[in-house]
């Protein structure tokens, strides 16, 4: 399938620039695209995925990604998408964040072909060498405050207010496209659909300056069938970052996926075929409650960006809790999947009674309501049920002599830490 047709199936185009040349174009002969990244924090989110594996698609059909990094333009803040300014960090921290999401990108455009391996710039090497005068009057004369104040990303911002910092960011980023277009024969830019005035600025400059035409390609925002914002829950934002999200956490995030989301997900996100799609899709209309779809989902992009290794602990530890399988769980994997649930520290003592200890973790309301529990057989400690109210806990009890896994019902879980 042409790259183009599959972004299509995929409902990946949300608006294009002369689609008719630029399919042309591609089918002529592979083209150098690329996508900005600017560095504002220590880690990509999942939000900022889509471009990410977007480029790889082009990728895998022949072409050759760029992925530019903002390390100039991330000094400046991007008004796109926002209702007031960003705060402005200072450059050593943001060459410390552009080092972090560089790997985190280079990892995801991985290649074995060395013909289209992706190149990984950063537009601090030609915006830090920039002399104001020599930019205002060489880029700045092609751009009429018109022009730049019918853009929505400066339009939607005159009411609350926009610095000329924020205001002169659309010129920076049709800068970048003029330089890569100049040194690296680059003929597209992707980006999200709230980059679209910043992208159209770039192919309108290189027209003028250079007479030749460009294009450009945005992605739609990503919504979910709920109205909620994609890649949040309740614990936070989905990090690519392991340290911030653990591979378990990502994988639960994409397996708690909805039915009315997880096909459109599928598409959006994975390599997956248009026959393996499709099929999904009737095995969710068939039997959603086999949630295969949210299983194919999670496995696809955990591997993606944690690699097998990773899936197959998310895995082992999702299949653990599910069949209470909690023996088979190393130190490291209680302490990753046991990480958001509520949790209770057993400082310098010898034993606890079973009834003390729901009440201080907060698996139950009270000594009564902990007594119930125990004898409706709705609490396990590791695994085990325990129906004598009278049960006293020993550091012999814990896994590694240290953790507790109180479960409460099927789904409730507490993690005890016994300190010594």
């Amino acid at each position: 399938m042409e790259i183009l047709e599959d972004l299509e199936f995929r409902g990946l185009i949300q608006q294009i620039t002369d689609a008719e040349n630029l399919s042309r174009r591609l089918k002529k002969s592979p083209v150098v695209l690329y996508c900005g990244f600017d560095a504002t924090g220590d880690s990509l989110q999942v939000g900022n995925l889509l471009p990410a594996i977007c480029l790889k698609r082009f990728q895998l059909a022949g072409h050759k990604p760029i992925v530019l990094i903002g390390g100039g333009t991330s000094l400046i803040g991007d008004p796109s998408g926002k209702t007031s300014e960003r705060n402005l960090n200072p450059q050593e921290k943001v060459e410390e964040w552009s080092e972090k999401i560089k790997a985190q990108l280079a990892s995801i455009l991985e290649s074995d072909s060395p013909k289209n391996k992706v190149q990984i710039l950063t537009n601090s090497a030609w915006l830090g060498n920039l002399k104001m005068i020599d930019f205002i009057r060489d880029v700045g004369k092609h751009f009429t405050l018109g022009y730049m104040l019918a853009k929505e990303s400066v339009k939607s911002r005159l009411e609350s207010g926009i610095s000329f910092t924020e205001f002169s960011y659309m010129l920076f980023q049709a800068y970048d496209f003029l330089k890569l277009y100049q040194d690296f024969n680059c003929e597209l830019q992707i980006g999200g659909s709230d980059q679209w005035g910043n992208i159209t600025a770039g192919i309108d400059l290189i027209r003028k300056i250079t007479g030749k035409e460009v294009f450009g390609l945005t992605l739609p925002l990503i919504m979910k069938s709920d109205g909620t914002k994609f890649g949040k829950t309740e614990s936070g934002a989905i990090w690519l970052d392991p340290k911030k999200t653990s591979p378990y956490q990502f994988y639960q995030f994409w397996i708690n996926t909805g039915d009315k989301d997880v096909i459109k997900f599928l598409k959006y996100f994975t390599f997956l075929s248009k026959e393996e799609i499709l099929n999904l899709e009737k095995e969710v209309k068939k039997n959603p409650e086999k949630r295969e779809a949210q299983g194919v989902l999670a496995r696809e992009m955990t591997r993606l960006i944690h690699a097998e290794k990773s899936l197959s602990k998310a895995e082992k530890i999702s299949r653990a809790l599910f069949y209470g399988e909690l023996k088979n769980l190393s130190k490291e994997e209680i302490e990753e999947g046991f990480q958001d649930v509520p949790s209770y520290i057993i400082e310098k003592q010898r034993e606890i009674p079973l009834v003390e200890l729901l009440v201080k973790s907060g698996a139950s309301s009270s000594k009564r309501q902990a007594r119930e529990d125990i004898k409706n057989g709705a609490i396990s400690v590791n695994g085990e049920i325990y129906k004598e109210t009278n049960k006293i806990l020993t550091p012999k009890n814990c896994f590694y002599n240290e953790y507790l896994i109180i479960c409460k019902g099927k789904k409730n879980y507490f993690l005890i830490r016994w300190q010594k």
